[in-house]
């Protein structure tokens, strides 16, 4: 695998942790917030570009699979936003305007899917407002 390819996956593999932290900020994921996410996946960034994963898969697919493994084995928000925010500060030339916009829109979107924003998960957006700035 070349290490475009690696980079592109964890990269993915990132961004699941990033929107596990927002939707488990409040301790709990909702099924509604995964769903959503799994929308976001499929409709946005499954066109981000043609980067495939070890199996041939949309590379896009492993913010899912790191998601629903981190739902899974229970893992804190805050170290999963503490890993994300490491390789941001790492690979930041990844991370164009259009990317920062539709992470922000994902987010938002996982934020609010479930009974609204609640002070938690206002607390965790606004934390990657300030990082993505």
């Amino acid at each position: 695998m070349l290490q475009s390819q690696i980079i592109g996956n964890e990269f993915y593999q990132s961004l699941g942790k990033l929107f596990y932290a927002i939707a488990c900020a409040d301790k709990s994921v909702h099924v509604k917030e995964l769903d959503k996410l799994k929308s976001f996946i499929r409709k946005y960034w499954l066109d981000v570009d043609e980067m495939v994963d070890e199996y041939g898969e949309d590379a896009a697919f492993q913010i899912e699979t790191v998601f629903d493994w981190l739902m899974e084995y229970e893992k804190d928000a805050k170290s999963s936003f503490e890993d994300f925010s490491e390789f941001y500060h790492v690979h930041e030339e990844k991370f164009n305007p259009y990317i920062k916009v539709l992470i922000l829109d994902t987010a938002n979107a996982i934020a609010n899917s479930a009974y609204g924003k609640n002070k938690a998960e206002l607390i965790a957006l606004a934390n990657l407002q300030m990082l993505l700035q």
